[in-house]
């Protein structure tokens, strides 16, 4: 049983500006398909609503672990939380890590979720094959969300 995703992905922009597109809650909300109902702040929980089509009546929740300006970034939340009906609260979270290293050309993104060993057995193999491929889709978001913008 895998216990963590790992993804990476290059940018063609400076560090400051993919840190800026991941950490400040307007901008995240953008490539990550999410209205965020505030900024992300160290040791708080913030909220969001989904506007990803198909999952726009769904919220997600994140618990902000650490902001290491302009290195690292992390939360927990409850992955693939998408059945309205569950409780996901009694759940051990996974936890997000955005980790961002200058390199010729730009930036390198690396973001790990691990704890998906800590799921209930029968949450674990969905969350993890969304979570593995949406993080997939997610740098690839940020990337031309990023690229492209100012």
């Amino acid at each position: 049983m895998e216990d963590q995703i790992e993804k990476r992905i290059e940018i063609a922009a400076p560090v400051a500006r993919v840190w800026r597109a991941l950490t400040d809650h307007r901008e995240f909300g953008e490539w990550f398909q999410i209205k965020m109902d505030g900024p992300f702040v160290a040791g708080e929980k913030v909220a969001g609503q989904i506007t990803f089509p198909g999952y726009e009546h769904l919220r997600m929740e994140v618990a902000v672990k650490a902001i290491e300006p302009v290195s690292y970034f992390s939360y927990t939340w409850h992955p693939f939380a998408i059945d309205p009906k569950v409780d996901y609260s009694q759940e051990t979270p996974t936890l997000v890590e955005f980790r961002l290293e200058p390199v010729a050309g730009g930036t390198l993104l690396v973001v790990v979720e691990s704890g998906f060993a800590k799921l209930p057995k029968e949450r674990y193999a969905d969350a993890f094959r969304m979570n593995n491929r949406g993080w997939e889709q997610q740098l690839e978001s940020i990337k031309a969300y990023v690229e492209k913008a100012p």
